[in-house]
């Protein structure tokens, strides 16, 4: 009887397949990604980089670490209910610019696909086309990263007595149909990015409770309120 093959002898005349991850390959992946993530050309160049924090008050450099510990830790949290990220408050703060850098780089290092939804162009352009929306809507659901920026922007409105006030968007219609949206992502631990300049209280209070507590529990442990402030409002600069 032979003795036992060694283990050499198993190798010997086999031919093997080695899968190596090449550079052009990665940018192929990363390309096709920004195509369909809606991003317009100015805003992909918007990077951690070109975030401005050196002499920049203690808020803004906040803001900027939670976007990098968010990223660091994306795949801890994935498959969690908490494991979005929510930027509130300030206008021109710098709220859209950290969260297109973390979209672009979660294309860019984790090939993750994202969508972006500027709400109120968003909401327009679906209201001027129906045959859209169908389409659109299971592409927010199903996409990996849904990214809803300047949500319910408020709007400047003169009151009956002489004051102006600003007072946040979003028709019955726009609201059930994010509300189905949010709920899919929110029962299936989809994340969504988002800045608005309204608190979660003011959301639930004068918008939608169901819709304003499932943002506050998706986002609770990656979010930032920037109180009112217009030191912070870089366009003033």
């Amino acid at each position: 009887m032979k003795n036992d093959e060694d283990e050499s002898s198993f190798t010997y005349g086999k031919s093997f397949q080695i899968w190596v991850d090449c550079e052009c390959e990665k940018r192929k992946i990363t390309n096709n990604l920004m195509k369909a993530s809606e991003i317009t050309e100015e805003f992909k160049a918007m990077t951690f980089d070109n975030f401005f924090i050196n002499g920049a008050p203690k808020i803004v450099q906040d803001m900027h670490r939670l976007a990098t510990k968010y990223f660091e830790e994306f795949e801890q949290i994935e498959s969690s209910k908490q494991n979005s990220i929510a930027y509130l408050g300030q206008p021109g703060s710098g709220k859209t610019h950290l969260l297109i850098a973390l979209a672009n780089l979660m294309m860019a290092e984790k090939h993750k696909s994202v969508l972006y939804f500027p709400y109120v162009e968003g909401f327009d352009d679906l209201r001027a086309d129906f045959e859209k929306l169908e389409a659109k809507m299971i592409r927010m659901k199903e996409v990996d990263i849904l990214f809803i920026d300047d949500l319910f922007k408020p709007v400047t409105k003169p009151m009956k007595d002489g004051t102006r006030v600003k007072v946040p968007q979003g028709s019955e219609w726009e609201v059930k149909q994010l509300y189905s949206v949010v709920n899919y992502r929110y029962m299936n631990h989809k994340p969504i990015f988002i800045s608005s300049e309204l608190s979660f209280d003011e959301m639930i209070l004068q918008m939608d409770e169901a819709l304003g507590t499932r943002f506050y529990q998706m986002c609770k442990q990656f979010f930032i309120h920037i109180d009112k402030d217009l030191g912070l409002n870089y366009r003033l600069k």
